[in-house]
This record gives C-alpha cells, structure tokens and sequence, in this order.
C-alpha cells in the first residue's frame, strides 16, 4: 500500500455520540505505523475489489431483471394483463427494498463479506427453482424470495465501498460496480429473450441461475476482507436513531426521493417497451426485442464516466444535467419511427446510469455512521420506485397506451429534475458534522 494510501483519513462520529461497548479500540503505538488506509486507485486491491463488484453488480441485475422480456411470453403462457405480468419483477424488488433494511444491521454482526456472497448464492439457486415453478403463483413466490436474498448484497456493496475505498477514488469504484450491473441487466435481458425465443423461458431462467452460481464463485474469490469495518453487536436497537440521522439530514430524503422516481422510470419504460415493439407497426421478434438490452452497453460507460466527472467536477453539478438526459430521451420514444425510439431508450439509459452512479456515491460521501443503513434507505426507495411505477405504467399502458406510459414517466422526471435543482444548493457537511481521524 502506498503512503498516500495509508495517509488517509476516515470521517468518523465524535467519541461521545458512539455508545458505549461500539467504539473502536484504538491501536497501540506500535500497531500504529502498519499500513491501515484505504485501498488506493492502482494497487492490485483496487483491482480485486472492483473486479468483484464488477461480478457482484452482473449477478445482481442479471437475475433480479432476468423476467423483464418475459412478460410479454407470460401474458400468453398464464393469461395475465400487461400489469399482472409485471408482478413477476415488482415482487422481487418489493421483497428486496423490504430486505434491505433487515440485512443491513445483520450485516453490522455479521460482516460484509459473508453476507454478500451468501446472498449471490442463495439467490442463484432460487433462480434455478424458477425454472420449475408449476404456476404463476408458485413463479411469484420463488421470484420474492429471491428478492429478499437479494437484499444481503445490494445496500451492504455500497457500504463496502465506503468504508473501503479512498474518497477521492469513491466515485470511480461505484461506477464500476454500476457498470457491473449494467451489464448484468443487459447479458440477463439478452440471453433469456434468445433462449425463450428459440428454446423456453424455463429454459432461460436455468441458464440465468447456473450463471449466478459462477458469478457468486467469482466475488467470493476476488473480494479483499474489510479492514475497516467495525462490528457492531447493537445494530438493531441503533437503528431508530440511524434512521433519524439519515432521514433528518438536510440532503439523504432528496436523495432518496430521486432515485424514487428514476428507478421507477427506467424499469417502467424497459417493462413495456416490449409489449409496444411486439405490437403493430413493429411487430418484432422476441429476440430482436431483448437485443434492445444491448443499449445497457452506454450505461457501463456513463456510470463510470459519469462517477469520474462527479469525482472532479462535484455531485451537485452533474446530477440534474443527467436526469434532464433521461427526459430528453423518453420524449424521444413518442415517435412512432424506430431509429428515434432507439436513440431515445440510448439516451433514457445513458442519463439513468449516470444519475444512478453519482447518487449513489453522493450517499457513500454524505453519510457520517451507519454506512450500511445509509446506503439500504437509499436502495429501499430506488426499489420501492421500480416496485410502484413499473405496475402504475401498466395499467396506464393498458388504458392509453405508450403515450400514456410516457405521461406518467415525464411527470416523475419533472419532479426528480427539481429535486436534482434544490440539491445543487445543498450545503456540504462541515467540520462539526464530519470530523476526520487519523487511522
């Protein structure tokens, strides 16, 4: 490890506000001149931890977002509405924000590691069940609890990241493991749309879980250990005062409120834009439906670029210009042309992935304790919007159609851009609120 490395410091709560029996013990003199900073941009941990999230990030969104081109098949296989068959996702991201904040004083006993590779596992196996469910109900019911599996990874990689990871070099390594999910959703999309074309959507979903299985296998093996993670036996009765913090800071709810609406927005447009290519005048076949997934491509490049952008230019002044991308991009899809259809979903996935990128890091910064529960609310509410938007959109998609789809997506982007507009004056966190000690 570098010494610029090691020269770095950690924001810490004062001693006095940490209970007693939870403060860290202090290292002697002797322990002190060993390496204990946070990992640095281009040493091999940098690499290994990103490279693990990379993998973390792929699992994640391949199989939480593996059903999305399926709905259309399921509406034909089980006799569902547009809006039924979306339940086959929105369970899963309902279960999983509800898990989140479960797993993420669990993960203050437990560690983060274990945690995380636990839950990649068991939520690759629950994808291999769905492969067999008999019925719909039955495909609901595995398809929650793969939602709640997934809760023990999702918020816990972003507080990993915080506590890990040098700041400077923070926005750099979310975006990487956004970009990992990007890719993830896009490789899901892509292969269950071919094989459900071609093969079966059971078939798809066999494919989707023996590629989580390889995936959990590879973050368990890349991932370096927490070095700084504390652990904290009183995690649960902490929580009411943790949620008062993040909740009472002048800035997390903004935060937390966006990303509401744009994930609600993202995944409503890549629900249903579908069933609209599908239909007359496209009329396209279900593969070239999911090669649709492949634009995902543009947001592994705009997270990252975005995160690097943020880390130099500041959060407050990238975030509103990327969710005025989105919007650019969803007016687009009103054209019944598709070459603009597809610029427009480019650039709808452009803005949502930049969005997504600085947001998230802006929480890893922000947030003084409780990096965990931070970073859960934070994903709660990016899980609660995708779960209530992307079933709302149907049933406006089954009463008006795209355009009634893309009315109910412009007015949440309108209220996420002023969000975005009022956090451009937010006040950053003073000395008294973030007070740095040397590790």
């Amino acid at each position: 490890m570098s010494s610029s490395a090691s020269a770095q410091v950690l924001p810490v709560l004062p001693a006095s506000s940490i209970p007693a029996g939870q403060q860290p013990h202090r290292k002697a003199p002797a322990e002190a001149a060993a390496p204990a900073g946070r990992i640095a941009a281009g040493s091999a941990e940098f690499t290994r931890s990103n490279r693990a999230m990379f993998f973390g990030g792929f699992a994640c969104f391949a199989l939480l977002y593996c059903v999305q081109p399926l709905m259309p098949l399921l509406s034909q296989r089980f006799a569902l509405t547009a809006a039924q068959s979306s339940l086959v996702l929105s369970v899963s991201t309902a279960a999983l924000a509800l898990s989140l904040l479960v797993s993420s004083p669990m993960s203050e006993r437990l560690g983060r590691k274990p945690m995380m590779v636990a839950a990649l596992a068991a939520a690759a196996v629950l994808t291999l069940l769905c492969a067999c469910a008999r019925n719909y109900p039955q495909l609901l019911v595995l398809r929650a609890l793969m939602g709640v599996a997934l809760g023990g990874m999702s918020a816990i990689a972003m507080a990993y990241l915080g506590e890990e990871i040098e700041p400077s070099s923070l926005g750099l390594s979310m975006g990487l493991y956004i970009s990992g999910s990007a890719f993830g959703g896009m490789a899901g999309r892509l292969l269950t749309s071919v094989l459900s074309d071609f093969l079966s959507w059971r078939v798809a979903l066999a494919a989707m879980g023996a590629a989580g299985l390889l995936a959990a296998w590879e973050f368990w093996r890349s991932l370096p250990p927490s070095r700084h993670f504390v652990r904290n036996d009183a995690a649960w009765s902490a929580m009411p005062a943790g949620l008062r913090q993040h909740l009472g800071d002048a800035g997390m709810p903004c935060i937390y409120a966006l990303a509401f609406l744009v994930m609600g927005s993202f995944v409503s447009l890549y629900n249903y834009i579908g069933y609209r290519l599908l239909a007359s005048p496209f009329e396209l076949r279900q593969s070239l439906v999911g090669a649709v997934s492949l634009l995902y491509l543009i947001g592994i490049v705009s997270s990252v670029w975005a995160g690097n952008l943020a880390d130099r230019l500041g959060r407050r002044d990238v975030l509103w210009r990327m969710v005025l991308v989105m919007l650019s991009g969803l007016l687009l899809t009103l054209f019944n042309w598709l070459p603009a259809i597809i610029a427009g979903i480019a650039l709808f996935t452009f803005g949502f992935f930049a969005t997504h990128a600085v947001a998230s890091s802006w929480v890893g910064r922000r947030a003084v304790g409780q990096r965990a529960l931070a970073s859960a609310l934070y994903l709660f509410f990016y899980y609660v919007g995708s779960s209530v938007l992307g079933s709302a959109s149907g049933v406006l998609w089954g009463r008006g159609g795209w355009p009634g789809v893309v009315a109910i997506l412009g007015l949440a982007l309108a209220v996420a851009l002023g969000i975005a507009l009022r956090l451009r004056k937010l006040a950053p966190l003073g000395a008294a609120e973030l007070r740095p000690v040397a590790v």
